[in-house]
């Protein structure tokens, strides 16, 4: 009997000495430099939201979202934070990319200027200068919104050039307004002005299409379902999490990367990013519950205006799922 309870506690000894069963490393790419849309997953990671569902997050920077969703189709990152209509156009050329969750699902696209220009409503931008990048996003946006406020391309003058010479544009008084989104390009003019700036949002004017979403490779989504679900059940709650804690999750970037910019103004970039994450139709669910409706009208618009494939229409719900989200209240 004395043998039988020493082997016995030597195996015990022994059972619990074997480590703990190893997080799952998994790579988020971001759609770029960290500004303070990224609050989220930062925030999650800090206070082990992911580690929580067995997750070891690294969080990289990126440079673009065609790039990433470039590095997402290639398994060269395990997700990305991207412009979901840019994902569109991959995969409608055959990049094996799916979106897990549509988390802005109201544009962020604006005209822009400084506050004390006055610009408020689209007439004011009648006489005024212009700053875009062409063939970016917003500028293939940009016709849609004309045509649906009555401004006319001669009512205004343009100036074109990269992301960095339209801010410059502005910065320096060479244009009165710019092509961003509100939570983007704003906070970069006022890091460099301390001014504010006033955005004309398309999405006021009946432009109703989504934005940034997480994607993931279609293969590696069937071959690690498991870990989708946890993925996105972390990444759902650190968006909730973020949500209620405004700064703290700006200052989480901080901690990450004490270079990426200032607490008051990725603070305000967070809180601006908020009242994206949900329509009308989805202001009572949680985080990356996109509807069919939002995402086929942005399909449409996309073909009409945005140069997707037309053959995009005839199936809008290949380019996501909502299968892998928590259910409400889990």
């Amino acid at each position: 009997m004395k043998r039988w309870i020493g082997a016995a506690s030597v195996a015990l000894m022994a059972f619990a000495a074997m480590p703990a069963q190893a997080a799952d490393k998994v790579v988020l790419m971001l759609n770029w430099y960290v500004y303070g849309e990224h609050a989220p997953f930062y925030y999650g990671k800090a206070k082990g939201i992911y580690a929580a569902e067995g997750i070891d997050l690294e969080i990289q920077e990126g440079r673009g979202s065609a790039a990433t969703t470039q590095a997402v189709a290639a398994k060269t990152a395990d997700f990305g934070y991207v412009d979901v209509p840019t994902m569109m156009r991959a995969a409608i050329k055959g990049a094996p990319v799916v979106a897990t969750g549509v988390l802005l699902q109201t544009s962020p696209m604006s005209a822009m200027g400084f506050v004390d220009k006055n610009i408020r409503k689209p007439e004011d931008i009648k006489g005024k200068t212009v700053a875009i990048t062409p063939a970016d996003s917003m500028t293939q946006i940009w016709p849609l919104f004309l045509k649906k406020t009555g401004v006319k391309e001669s009512d205004f003058q343009t100036v074109a050039g990269d992301g960095q010479t339209k801010l410059n544009a502005v910065i320096n008084g060479q244009a009165d307004l710019l092509l961003g989104y509100v939570m983007d390009q704003s906070m970069k003019i006022k890091d460099a002005t301390g001014k504010d700036v006033y955005p004309i949002k398309f999405a006021d004017y009946g432009i109703n299409m989504v934005s940034s979403g997480i994607i993931a490779n279609s293969d590696y989504v069937k071959a690690n379902a498991d870990l989708v679900h946890r993925f996105m059940s972390a990444t759902t709650k650190a968006v909730e999490a973020a949500e209620k804690e405004p700064k703290a999750a700006a200052q989480s970037i901080l901690d990450a990367n004490p270079k990426g910019g200032k607490i008051d103004t990725l603070t305000q970039g967070f809180e601006l990013t908020i009242p994206l994450y949900r329509t009308a139709e989805t202001k009572s669910k949680r985080p990356f519950q996109v509807t069919e409706q939002n995402m086929t009208e942005t399909v449409n618009l996309l073909v009409e205006y945005g140069g997707l494939d037309a053959k995009a229409k005839d199936n809008p719900k290949a380019f996501y799922t909502n299968d892998y989200l928590p259910k409400s209240g889990s």
